[in-house]
């Protein structure tokens, strides 16, 4: 009795040593065995494309640095050719909303801001931060001077009366407006003729793409 009873101790003892060998070496789920994957990071959000920045036309000192940006040999130097722009900007002949002759030189010495503007364009309202430039910055020595063209899907179709009374009753506009004048094709008035070769903060010359666009001279 006394070894059956033993030997039934031993061969329990290795049935269980068995199980738990079985169950060691068994498969685990790979469900259970595998971390969870973190969560992607949320894609950041579209930036909206800044507007582009106002067109400068400088002084003399606008010479090109870049190699490959300097005039071919026997071009004028940059400063005389800057300074013709300069000249046509100033020196050509326009009239103010009243019908008065003018030129832009009566500005000189001054940082102009020269718009084309309309009344009847998604960007009107527009006139309401360049009058609140005029103010904040006109005892400095900065003027808007507004051009009223009707070449952008016909939005500034009134006659000088009607723009002028449109401007003072719906913006209070302080600032000079000049005549409408046509700022691209064959009738360019001579100012936009010397403005519209230079580029933008883009690259972008030629032909003004829409209404209030600008130049800081």
């Amino acid at each position: 009795m006394k070894k059956l009873a033993l030997a039934a101790l031993v061969l329990g003892s290795v049935a269980c040593s068995k199980t738990d060998q079985t169950a060691s070496s068994a498969p685990k789920d790979p469900a259970s065995a595998t971390a969870a994957a973190p969560a992607p990071a949320p894609a950041p959000a579209a930036q909206p494309a800044p507007a582009p920045a106002p067109k400068v036309v400088q002084g003399p000192t606008a010479a090109a640095s870049d190699p490959a940006n300097l005039p071919p040999a026997g071009s004028p130097p940059a400063a005389v050719v800057v300074d013709k722009q300069l000249d046509a900007i100033w020196n050509a002949p326009i009239h103010t909303l009243k019908g008065e002759p003018t030129t832009l030189a009566h500005y000189k010495g001054k940082a102009l801001l020269l718009v084309n503007v309309a009344s009847k364009c998604g960007n009107t309202p527009q006139y309401s931060t360049l009058e609140a430039l005029q103010k904040k910055y006109e005892a400095k020595g900065f003027t808007v001077i507004g051009f009223p063209c009707n070449q952008f899907h016909g939005q500034e179709p009134g006659t000088a009366e009607e723009i002028a009374q449109f401007c003072a009753t719906n913006y209070g506009i302080t600032f000079p407006i000049m005549e409408k004048i046509e700022v691209n094709g064959d009738g360019r008035h001579p100012i936009y003729k010397a403005l519209t070769p230079i580029a933008d903060a883009s690259g972008h010359e030629g032909d003004i793409r829409w209404n209030f666009e600008k130049f800081v001279v």
